[in-house]
Parts: C-alpha cells; sequence; structure tokens
C-alpha cells in the first residue's frame, strides 16, 4: 500500500472510505491491510498526509514518575529516561511503526532497531540517557515507502520487511558494522537481500533453530498465501526457503493468512509435541498452532476462535509455554468490549487451546503489540501507551504500571500512538515507538 495523496490534500472523504473497508465482512487480507494503512495517515478531517508531523520536543531529560506524570507525560510506576523525536532518527516524512533489540555481545552495548516509513534506524543506548542515532538502512531501492517496517534479529544479523512497499524483499543486515560508525549518523547498504518474497507484514524469527517465518507476505516467488513462508537463516548472510504453511480454514480470505506469530521449540506441559518446533500464528479469524519441525510437511494441530472476534492481531507466550496472551485490534473500535481487551488462551493442550479469560485493562484504546517477560506482560496499547501488566496469576492479569506517551490524549480506541516496545534489553532499559512521536526509553520505577 503507498499513499495516494499528498501534502495536506482532502481526498474526497477517502478516509471514511477506508472506515467503511473496515467494518465490511469479509473483506479480503490486502483491503484490510491497506485500509488501515489510510487510517493510520488520516487526521480527524479525513485528510490522507504522507508525513504526520512530530510534535515540538519538550525537555526529555531523564524524569522520575512523581505525582502521576513524568515531565509532561502520565505514567505510574514507570520513569522516563529518555526520547528521540521522529525526526531524532532520521525520520523526515512519515509515520514510526514497530522496533527490536540487538545487545553486543562484545561491546556489551544495548541498541535500539527502529523501524519507520524510510528505513531502519539504529539507536546505540550505550548512556540510555543520551541516545545516539548511529545511522540508517533506507528501505531497499524501487520500494515503496509503507506504514510497515518489522525487524527481528538472528546471530548479529538484523532482518526487515515492510509491507505493501513493493519490491522490498527481507533486508539482511550485519548489525556488527555498527561497532566502526565514525560519524553519526551513517547511511548504511543491506548486508544482502531475500527476495524470496517481495513484501511482509512481519517477520518471525526462532533463534533456537535459526529459522524465520515471513507472515502476511506479498508478491515474489512464493507468497504462501499471506500464511508462513519460512526461511532456513542458520547462514544469516544467505537465507534459503525452506517452505509454506497455511490452515485454509483461518483468515478472513480462507487463505490462511497469518498477521503475525510466536515459533518456539515447545518446552511446555503437552509431552506429546515437547521438543517440536510450534508456531503460534494470529490468523486474523483465529488462533493457529502448528508444527513446523519439518518443513517439507508442517503439520496443524488447530485452530481455535474466540468470542467477541474482529481482528486476531498478535500473541506471546509465556516462558512456560502454557498461556498465550492475545490482542484483537479492532474489537475495541467495533465497540464488541467494554475495554481493551486481551483473550488469555490456556495452550497446555497443542492440539486443543482454549481461551480462559479476558483481561479488560482500565481504557478504552486499542491494544497493538505485547510481549512477555518473565512474569510481566509489556503492551503498547495506541492512545493509552506503554501497560505493563503482570501475570503472576496467568488467568488474572493486573495492570501494575504505565507510561503513556501522548499526553494530552484520551485513550480512546484508534491507530496512533504507541506502536511497539522491546522490553528484553539485560539493563531494564525499554524502548516503546509513538506513530507520530518517535521513540521514547523508559524503565519500571524502582518499587516495581
Amino acid at each position: 500500500m503507498s499513499l495516494v495523496c499528498s501534502g495536506r490534500t482532502v481526498c474526497s472523504g477517502y478516509c471514511r472510505q477506508q472506515e467503511g473497508t473496515l467494518t465490511r465482512k469479509p473483506v479480503g487480507a490486502s483491503a484490510w491491510i491497506a485500509a488501515i494503512g489510510i487510517l493510520l495517515a488520516c487526521d480527524s478531517d479525513g485528510i490522507v498526509r504522507t508525513g504526520v508531523d512530530p510534535p515540538v520536543k519538550p525537555d526529555t531529560r531523564a524524569r522520575s514518575c512523581t505525582e502521576g506524570k513524568a515531565g509532561l507525560y502520565p505514567c505510574s510506576g514507570i520513569d522516563l529516561v529518555s526520547y528521540l523525536t521522529s525526526e531524532e532518527i532520521g525520520l523526515t516524512q512519515g509515520i514510526v511503526s514497530d522496533m527490536w533489540g540487538w545487545t553486543d555481545r562484545l561491546t556489551g552495548t544495548e541498541w535500539a532497531l527502529v523501524g519507520h516509513q524510510q528505513g531502519t534506524a539504529f539507536v546505540s543506548l550505550r548512556d540510555p540517557e543520551r541516545p545516539l542515532y548511529a545511522g540508517i538502512l533506507p528501505l531497499t531501492d524501487g520500494a515503496r515507502a509503507a506504514a510497515w517496517r518489522d525487524i527481528k534479529v538472528y546471530r548479529n544479523h538484523a532482518f526487515i520487511v515492510s509491507d505493501g512497499a513493493g519490491e522490498h524483499g527481507v533486508q539482511v543486515f550485519d548489525l556488527t558494522r555498527l561497532r566502526r560508525v565514525a560519524d553519526p549518523p551513517e547511511t548504511f547498504e543491506a548486508t544482502t537481500l531475500y527476495d524470496g518474497i517481495h513484501s511482509a507484514h512481519n517477520i518471525v524469527i526462532n533463534e533456537e533453530t535459526g529459522f524465520a517465518y515471513a507472515v502476511g507476505a506479498s508478491g515474489g516467488g512464493n507468497s504462501c498465501g499471506g500464511a508462513l513462508h519460512m526461511i532456513d537463516i542458520r547462514n544469516p548472510v544467505s537465507p534459503a526457503f525452506a517452505g509454506c504453511f497455511a490452515d485454509l480454514s483461518t483468515g478472513r480470505a480462507a487463505t490462511g493468512y497469518t498477521h503475525d506469530a510466536m515459533c518456539v521449540v515447545y518446552r511446555g506441559p503437552d509431552i506429546e509435541h515437547r521438543g517440536r518446533e510450534i508456531c503460534f500464528g494470529s490468523n486474523e479469524t483465529a488462533l493457529s498452532i502448528v508444527d513446523v519441525s519439518d518443513k517439507s510437511a508442517p503439520a496443524a494441530l488447530a485452530a481455535a476462535s474466540y468470542p467477541s472476534s474482529a481482528y486476531a492481531h498478535q500473541g506471546w507466550l509465556d516462558e512456560a509455554h502454557e498461556y498465550l496472551y492475545m490482542n484483537d485490534e479492532f474489537d475495541e473500535a467495533f465497540g464488541m468490549v467494554s475495554g481493551t481487551r486481551t483473550i488469555v488462551w490456556d495452550v497446555s493442550d497443542l492440539d486443543d487451546p482454549i481461551p480462559v479469560a479476558d483481561f479488560i485493562g482500565n481504557t478504552q484504546a486499542t491494544d497493538h503489540n505485547l510481549y512477555v517477560a518473565g512474569d510481566l506482560m509489556y503492551q503498547s496499547n495506541y492512545h493509552a501507551g506503554l501497560r505493563v501488566v503482570s501475570i503472576a496469576a496467568r488467568e488474572n492479569p493486573v495492570e501494575i504500571a504505565f507510561f503513556d506517551h501522548e499526553p494530552d490524549d484520551s485513550n480512546e480506541a484508534g491507530l496512533d500512538g504507541g506502536w511497539s516496545n522491546y522490553p528484553f534489553f539485560g539493563s531494564g532499559v525499554i524502548g516503546a515507538t509513538s506513530i507520530s512521536g518517535g521513540v521514547f526509553f523508559v524503565r519500571l520505577s524502582r518499587r516495581n
């Protein structure tokens, strides 16, 4: 998808047409994804913009969360460490999207890898209170700038995809090159490019097995219906196609379209499948579970729906591989739930996953990406920002902290604000991206 309007041109209600697309059922995956992208760039007057103006940057020195604020930002139990605006990470036009992280084991430096409409920004957190924008890997030559850019890491290499971007492919970038940055910010070239697909909504990597899974793919040699496009990355600079899997009982267009997934070597309570490589897919209409140990013959284990389903978006396992926490991107906007909802799945029997609880958050905001580290779940909930939830009682989550990077926001349902986060740095610093704001670095207050 490329935005069809430039500047601040009114596009004859085009934004409103996209709202209609989102409310029609069924609708093909491509139309659904395109509508989301258009709406991300629409303001309240129905204007489509190729860029979202970043806010005027306030004083962003490290601030403790005191009396409900960290500087300008509403908070509870989370302190502000630092903040870089969109412009400060190389974005002159467009929005910020997903992020991931990398820790250089040689130097100990933690790096934030931040996706935006013009490329991937590399931010050094050697001094997290003074983050350094080291440079950018632009989108592939000939590709289109698009709202989505997603990154994962394997063996010191970043694997980067973009959705609706034309002939973008999977960029592979050797992150050790960041050690040699002499005059930041530098402009980099990809180390290699995998062209077995053109665009993809996301990329999933199982670091234990050395396989990547492009999901929501289109174009190229074999998009696998937008489901799991499997790539052997054990040699990171020579990725090779390994196979496809699509559960045709899932997806809005019955193609098995996978919006996002998590793939692991399973070590949970289901003895029958222990030690197998299992992927858990959020497939728009259902949770899909598949054994991908044999890439030439993946085996579907289950496809399960849940009540009040609008769009099964993304999910993450607890560390015991017993529960999975899933977000639905449009149940709030469609008025199907009373507040921000996370679906709690009991996946102790991989052949029969059961939705056992709904966690309803404290706001009406639309939920987006979530991750689990230990007994904490880190949610990026668009207008409500970063939410930290205790899952110590697995079926009874409790919100314990938040940081809202939109100071004047009402926390309503909608597609702006917090896109994603990365809570896996050893230092305890958490990265959180803001669609129109840039990237924030925060940490839990000591009392948490």
